[in-house]
């Protein structure tokens, strides 16, 4: 059977990536370019990657939550919802939950890697033939008009799983749920969002530098496409990741660490590196459930329900309008 998914394509223009790239990279101090950079079509199949291997615990821990609450999860949201996904990926943790609610009415893909976009929710739509699909490709980290859902529906619920909202900076993160609660237009509405909870360092930095290489080779793939995308020429042999703990942040970050002095051209600009400088693309806070709490009290949510593993590290939260 064929399956047609509507697709609204908002995803940012080639200028934007340019200016987001070259303003980061040219920046006094440390150089960066944001983490949505990370995700192309090769980035997101590798990330897909990185949640299966042994020791990246956030996806697997998520899910078992999703099995274990799965009654509690359901009756919190209640029947026919219209879910809003930020984030998507490959898709698999919507499963999980359509699978959950009751009746569930339609299902809204948002998800800034097109190709990866476009596989995923006509899988969606091959599995959940009752259930109203649409995919749009945009930056879910900028506002962004949803599309009107045709299908009848008793409520909204927004749902951003992973550690994603880690990745912001507190003001971003405070921002990121401030956009999740425009999203939210009545009482019954809802929101689902994971939260990565503080634990020990070394855990984490197992987690973000794997045995196997597949965290490495994600991180090092935004240089493969900076060379594709923006005429860059960086070697790649010359640059290695690098996943280091900050205590005082309470966060893990991923940097590409140059390993000697060059200059690399990106975009018809000459850039310098010197020994050991770094590119840190990636950010992952960590909270615990009173700073999540916090964080979407100022925000304009209150936060309604905690569900967390037996181990206490993720927690999966229910989100409503204060």
């Amino acid at each position: 059977m064929t399956t047609t998914v509507k697709m609204t394509d908002l995803h940012p223009p080639a200028d934007d990536v340019r200016a987001d790239v070259l303003e980061g990279l040219q920046a006094e101090g440390q150089k960066t370019v944001p983490c949505k950079y990370l995700y192309d079509a090769r980035g997101s199949v590798l990330f897909d990657e990185i949640t299966e291997t042994k020791a990246y615990y956030p996806t697997r821990t998520e899910m078992s939550i999703f099995d274990r609450e799965s009654a509690s999860i359901a009756d919190a949201v209640g029947p026919r919802a219209a879910v809003i996904e930020l984030g998507s990926g490959a898709s698999l943790k919507i499963r999980k939950l359509l699978d959950i609610l009751d009746e569930p009415a339609a299902y809204v893909s948002v998800e800034i890697s097109k190709e990866h976009l476009a596989q995923s929710a006509e899988e969606a739509a091959q599995a959940y033939p009752d259930v109203e699909v649409q995919a749009v490709c945009a930056d879910f980290t900028r506002p962004i008009e949803m599309p009107e859902i045709e299908a009848d529906h008793d409520s909204r619920l927004v749902f951003f799983p992973g550690s994603t909202i880690g990745n912001f900076t507190p003001e971003g993160t405070r921002a990121m749920l401030a956009r999740i609660r425009e999203l939210l237009i009545s009482e019954a509405d809802a929101a689902i969002v994971g939260a990565d909870l503080e634990k020990d360092p070394s855990i984490l930095r197992e987690a973000y530098d794997d045995p196997d290489g597949v965290t490495a080779a994600f991180n090092l793939n935004l240089l493969e496409r900076l060379n594709r995308e923006l005429g860059a020429d960086f070697d790649l042999a010359s640059f290695h990741h690098e996943a280091r703990y900050n205590d005082q942040k309470k966060r893990i970050e991923m940097h590409i660490v140059s390993d000697r002095e060059q200059t690399v051209s990106v975009a018809g600009h000459r850039v310098r590196f010197g020994a050991g400088e770094t590119i840190h693309t990636e950010n992952s806070h960590k909270f615990t459930t009173a700073k999540f709490s916090a964080l979407a009290g100022e925000a304009g949510l209150r936060l309604d329900k905690a569900w967390t593993d037996e181990n206490d590290l993720f927690s999966v939260n229910l989100l409503r309008r204060a």
